[in-house]
């Protein structure tokens, strides 16, 4: 089941080897399993996803750039 959150600040993912992409601050449902996360928003007519380590996430958690909604 995805739970809701907001991204507060400069979160970042990466594609494959590709560099660093940064997620829009604003809503976003966050999938998990044991070893990742992904994360999806819809701005405006556009949808998007990214998928990054467990350990990333946490951490981005813990910094306070992304909020988890209860």
């Amino acid at each position: 089941m995805a739970q809701r959150a907001q991204i507060k600040g400069k979160v970042t993912y990466r594609e494959g080897d590709g560099v660093q992409i940064a997620i829009r601050p604003g809503p976003v449902e966050v999938q998990a399993t044991p070893s990742d996360v992904t994360l999806s928003w819809t701005d405006g007519e556009t949808h998007g996803s990214a998928a990054m380590p467990l350990g990333d996430f946490n951490a981005f958690v813990a910094d306070g750039l992304i909020t988890l909604h209860a």
